[in-house]
Parts: structure tokens; C-alpha cells; sequence
């Protein structure tokens, strides 16, 4: 195996089902700065992703600007903290031969401020940021690295270590590799803790502060708003992931864009648990950052209820797979009660799923949901904590049932769209009068441009459109046009709102829809999304590509059938065998031919396959944003779905 270390090596020696309950309080989202706080003057406006931190020093520095668990007690950085340690590991990477253009790979199990002061350090240097999904194997590592030729790889543990050292003999441009944590290895030849990288930064500024500080000003003073920031691999639906190169000005002016979209308030907490590999969860911290927002990362998503509960966030992200497990549990925890109680349950549930939140509500239902608040509501809201105002949700649709629900029961769920080569926002509803619409991704960002093409896909252009795809300018001329619109692959149209104020809405991927065998072409995911809408589905993908009808794969919500069927009859335990029982086929049955009725014949779906296994990121038929990977689940899954055409004929 071979690792190099271009300092000295006594300078590199270093010491050193989830979201379980949901909702929030709708409290007031404007809230002066503190009494007697000084006034500042106006400060340059960013145009580089370090200089978010420095106006957030200038402007409103906190002492808990990044925050995370360690054994057991929230270690917090000051903003002045993090600009020290940044400046100390910029430091420490020049001494190891990190230059300007130079690509710097970095992967997390869960978010850490380390990532961040990584982020910012080789950013400051003129280099580039290659952000790697930790689920990723190790195969799928090694082509990243291969193909962006990163020369150096921070990963946040052990068993990330081991999966790159596997394949470190065919990376000849890496050099080394560095944990987050101190490495249990004895030497440094094994891998070194980027305390090692920090500690060399921190002799060289105590050594020799003049020529240091003059030589890291100098290189960042060089940094220009247009240069490459990071290389991006998209999670890759299908084929081989693309390295989106997005620069400073991509990055900043998307979360200039955003910063009055999420209201954010200096020294409001956020909660952040969304991968920060991923451009939402990044481009929404870049917002903190920039906002004076106190960012704490939860332990895991095992714990983030307990997180919600300790730090009382104001605003945080999910992405809707999440906020569906959310509902889940209620579902869950509504059907366990009794008596009254769960009378009372349901009663605000029909409520909520039938009170449209943007139309005129008539006075006898402003009472029935105030009742409905103070009885059921108010309890879901006190599991995060009760000060949260909102919640951001993107990567993939929201079933528009479930934002309903959320909204009057005081979840203000705000959808938002936008792929990782825009940055990655390019449209989003906000709490604005007039500026929120259910069922739609909101209105365009401000300095973007959406148009619709005759196809009905959606085209963008805006100053966060990527520079292209790493080393594949064919693809970026197949993508982005010569008039530097940006091809989403998106289907979506304009809706209208009050005053002629326009929504964007996603109706499908262009490249999911498929023809049948009598020609009729069939969109996928409204499919999808109304057969999720019924309480005993989990999760669904429409097939049927030159097949004479639509059909499904559904994943039952195992709780919620067994509760149902469970009253009336005894259940095999095992999800395997319960799939099989003819009263759960029945029970999905009907549920399909109900949400069907509001399609054409030729677009219903006329049969399905029951499975007994939640699709996962993990297992492979997710992407690790929790969008479906269509490819992979039909080669999974080609017996079920053959037998659905193997039948008599429809």
C-alpha cells in the first residue's frame, strides 16, 4: 500500500424507524435582532464560500455557530473558534502540497463540523471539494476518486478508512488518507487524524506568523468567484454517477437566493441530519452560515427526536420519505389509543386531511381546528421542541395529502426543487403572503428563469447553473444549451395563484415516462404518489414499459395492515408470510381500484406484486436522497414483475 506525507511526520502525529415524532409550533417568524445590539456597517457581499463566515463574524457572531454530540455533551464552535481552526488546517494542507485546483475528497457517516472546517479550508485555498456519500461502495468510491484524481481523502471513521485503503493501489494521484478521529493505527503509515494537518497549521502560524498569514491571505485574496468549488458525483438513478462542477458563484448565489426564502433569524437554532455531501443540506448551511444560524448535527437519525427535544430548533430540512415515516408513527400511535382518545385522533386527522390551509376556512372550522389543536396537535408539535416555524422538504415529491395534514396541524411544510447541476434550488414556496402553494415546488428564485419546453420538460437558467460535467463536455452540451439553459429532465408546468403569481409543479422525470404496448404513454410517479396516499402503502413503483397495462410493486406499511387486519382476524408475524395472506391482498386491492378512479383506463393500474422488504439506500434500490432507483429495482425484482404479464391477458 502506498501513502506519502509531504510534511514531516511529527507534525502529522495527532491526538486529539427514525424521525420518531413530528411537528411544530407556528410561532412568529420575525424577530428583531437584541436590544442594545450594535449597529454594523454594511458589509461586502459574499462571493466566495468562505467569505459567509467572515460576514457572519462581522455581523453576528455566535458562540454555538456549529454544534455536535461528543460523549454525550453538545460541543459547540464559536464562529471565531471555526475561522481559527479553518485558518490553522489551511495551513497545515498547504505545508502538505494541497495547491490551487487541487481536488480534496472528503466523506462522513453522520455530519460533523469537521466537514464543515474541511469544506472551508481547502475552499480558501483555491482547491476543490469532492463531497462522497458514505453508503457508497467500494468500488463505487474508487471511481470517484479515480475519475476527479482527488489527492488527498478525509473520511470521518475507521470502517471509511478501511473501504479506501482497498482500493488505494489503483488510485496513483492519491496521496494519503486522514480520519476524522484519531487513528487507532499505531503509525501514521496506516492513516493519520486531520488533527495532525491542523497541528502542523497551528506550528507554522505560532513559528512563522508573518510569512504564513501573508501567504494563506495571498492565495485566498486569488480565489475567484468563478473557479471551480466542488465536484459533485450525482447519486446516479442509472449508469455511472457525473461529477457536477458547480463553482463560488454557483454555490453563493444560490444561498443568497434562499437566505430570505427560510427567514432566518441570527441565533435561532437549526438541526441539521440530511447528508451534508448531499447540495440541499450544503447549500442550506452555506444559508446558515451566511444568516448567523446555529447549525447542531444530530447524533444519528435514530436520535434526532431527542436531538429536536434538546436544542428547541427554529427551522431545519427533510426530504419526504422522512415526513411519510413521520406520519407513520403518528398513524401508528393513533391506532394504539383507546376509547375517546382515539376517537378524538381521527376525528383531527379527518379534519386536517379535509380543511384546504390556502382557501377561505370558514369560521366552524377555525374553531374545530383550534379544539383539534389544543387536544391532538399540540402533543405531535412538543416532540421538536415547540419552537419550531418551519420545514424545508425537497429531493423528491411530496404527497400533497400529507402537506395538507402537516399544515393544519401547524407543520408548515415548504417544497422546494431544484437538481445538484442548479445548485440546487430553483424554485421554492415560502411562508409569505400568497407565496406558498400545496402540491407545487413554489415560485422561481430570485435572478432565475424557468420556461417550459414543448415537451414539457423544464428548462433553468440562472447564475447557479453548473460550469459542466467533469471531463465530459459531451454530456454538458447535451444539458445545458447554447443559450445556457440548463435541460432538468423534469416534466412540470405553471399554475396560478393570486395575483397572477405563477407555481411551478412537477408532473414527472422525462425520462421515466414509458409507452405501453397499445401506445398510450404512462407518467410514473402521479401513479406513485396517489397509491401512497392510502394509509397502507409504504412505498410503490410503477412498471409496465411495452406491456399492455401499468402495474405495481408496492411495499405495504406493515404497522398500519396489521392494526387494521389484526382485529378481525389472527396474522402470520413475519412480513414474508403476511405479504401472501389473501385479506392483505384484498385490503391493498381495494385501496389501488379507489386511488385509480381518478386516472384514464389505459393509465390504471391493473395489477400488482405485494413485497415484504422496505426499499433502502442501504439494500440498493434507493438513491441516497430516497428517490427510487427505477433500473436497479426492476433487475431486483424481474420475477415479480414478470408475473404480473404472465397472467391471462387484460
Amino acid at each position: 500500500m502506498k501513502l506519502q506525507f509531504p510534511i514531516p511526520r511529527h507534525l502529522l502525529q495527532a491526538s486529539g424507524k427514525r424521525v420518531a415524532q413530528a411537528l411544530l409550533d407556528t410561532l412568529p417568524h420575525d424577530q428583531p435582532l437584541p436590544a442594545g445590539a450594535p449597529s454594523k456597517p454594511a458589509p461586502p457581499v459574499p462571493t466566495r464560500i468562505f467569505d459567509l463566515l467572515t460576514h457572519q463574524i462581522s455581523q453576528y457572531p455566535q458562540p454555538d455557530a456549529l454544534a455536535s454530540k461528543v460523549n454525550g455533551e453538545w460541543r459547540k464552535y464559536s464562529a471565531q473558534e471555526i475561522a481559527n481552526t479553518v485558518r490553522a488546517l489551511a495551513a497545515g494542507l498547504h505545508a502538505a502540497g494541497v495547491r490551487p485546483g487541487d481536488l480534496i475528497a472528503n466523506s462522513t457517516e453522520t455530519n460533523r463540523p469537521e466537514w464543515n472546517f474541511i469544506d472551508l479550508a481547502v475552499l480558501s485555498l483555491g482547491a476543490v471539494h469532492v463531497p462522497i456519500y458514505p453508503t457508497l461502495t467500494s468500488e463505487e468510491v474508487h471511481y470517484i476518486l479515480e475519475d476527479s484524481g482527488s489527492k488527498l481523502v478525509f473520511v470521518s471513521t475507521e470502517a471509511l478508512r478501511a473501504k479506501v485503503a482497498t482500493v488505494i493501489d489503483r488510485l496513483p494521484a492519491l496521496q494519503a488518507i486522514y480520519t476524522y478521529d484519531s487513528s487507532s493505527s499505531d503509525t501514521c503509515a496506516a492513516a493519520c487524524s486531520w488533527h495532525g494537518l491542523r497541528l502542523a497549521g497551528e506550528t507554522l502560524l505560532s513559528e512563522h506568523p508573518a510569512e504564513t498569514n501573508r501567504a494563506l491571505d495571498e492565495i485566498a485574496a486569488a480565489v475567484r468567484p468563478e473557479d471551480l468549488a466542488t465536484l459533485i458525483y450525482t447519486s446516479g438513478t442509472t449508469g455511472q454517477p457525473k461529477g457536477v462542477m458547480l463553482s463560488h458563484t454557483n454555490l453563493v448565489s444560490n444561498c443568497m437566493a434562499i437566505v430570505p426564502l427560510i427567514h432566518a433569524v441570527p441565533g435561532e437554532r437549526t438541526i441539521s441530519f440530511l447528508p451534508l455531501c448531499h447540495i440541499f443540506e450544503r447549500t442550506l448551511t452555506n444559508a446558515y452560515l451566511y444568516s448567523g444560524m446555529p447549525v447542531y448535527y444530530a447524533e444519528s437519525l435514530d436520535r434526532i427526536g431527542e436531538n429536536m427535544r434538546e436544542i428547541r430548533p427554529r427551522f431545519f430540512a427533510a426530504v419526504p420519505r422522512i415526513l411519510e415515516k413521520v406520519f407513520e408513527r403518528i398513524m401508528a400511535r393513533g391506532n394504539a389509543l383507546n376509547g375517546r382518545r382515539k376517537q378524538l385522533f381521527f376525528w383531527a386527522l379527518e379534519l386536517a386531511e379535509r380543511i384546504d390551509p390556502e382557501a377561505p376556512i370558514p369560521m366552524a372550522d377555525h374553531v374545530r381546528l383550534a379544539a383539534a389543536d389544543q387536544l391532538v396537535f399540540s402533543k405531535w408539535r412538543a416532540a421538536l421542541g415547540g419552537r419550531v416555524n418551519g420545514i424545508v422538504c425537497g429531493s423528491a415529491a411530496l404527497n400533497p395529502r400529507l402537506a395538507r395534514i402537516f399544515w393544519n396541524a401547524g407543520v408548515k411544510v415548504y417544497e422546494g426543487y431544484g437538481p445538484t447541476e442548479a445548485a440546487p434550488v430553483i424554485t421554492s414556496n415560502h411562508r409569505e403572503h400568497g407565496a406558498h402553494r400545496i402540491g407545487t415546488v413554489g415560485q422561481v428564485i430570485e435572478g432565475g428563469e424557468v420556461k417550459i419546453a414543448e415537451d414539457g420538460e423544464i428548462l433553468y437558467r440562472g447564475p447557479n447553473v453548473m460550469l459542466g460535467y467533469y471531463h465530459r463536455p459531451d454530456l454538458t452540451a447535451e444539458t445545458v444549451d447554447s443559450d445556457g439553459y440548463l435541460h432538468t429532465g423534469d416534466v412540470g408546468e405553471f399554475v396560478e395563484g393570486e395575483d397572477g403569481v405563477r407555481f411551478l409543479r412537477i408532473t414527472d422525470r422525462k425520462k421515466e415516462i414509458f409507452k405501453t404496448s397499445g401506445g398510450k404513454y404512462i407518467a410514473p410517479q402521479p401513479l406513485e404518489n396517489r397509491l401512497k396516499e392510502s394509509p397502507y402503502v409504504a412505498q410503490a413503483m410503477v412498471v409496465g414499459e411495452y406491456q399492455k397495462f401499468p402495474g405495481a410493486l408496492i411495499v405495504p406499511n406493515f404497522t398500519a395492515v396489521r392494526t387494521h387486519l389484526g382485529a378481525h382476524e389472527p396474522l402470520p408475524a413475519a412480513d414474508a408470510d403476511l405479504v401472501r395472506e389473501p385479506a392483505v391482498h384484498a385490503l391493498i386491492a381495494s385501496e389501488v381500484k379507489r386511488l385509480n378512479a381518478d386516472f384514464a383506463q389505459y393509465a390504471q393500474v391493473k395489477d400488482f406484486r405485494l413485497l415484504a422488504q422496505e426499499w433502502t439506500a442501504d439494500s440498493g434500490e434507493l438513491t441516497p436522497t430516497q428517490k427510487l432507483k427505477r433500473r436497479e429495482i426492476v433487475k431486483k425484482f424481474a420475477g415479480e414483475i414478470a408475473s404480473l404479464y404472465s397472467v391471462v391477458s387484460r
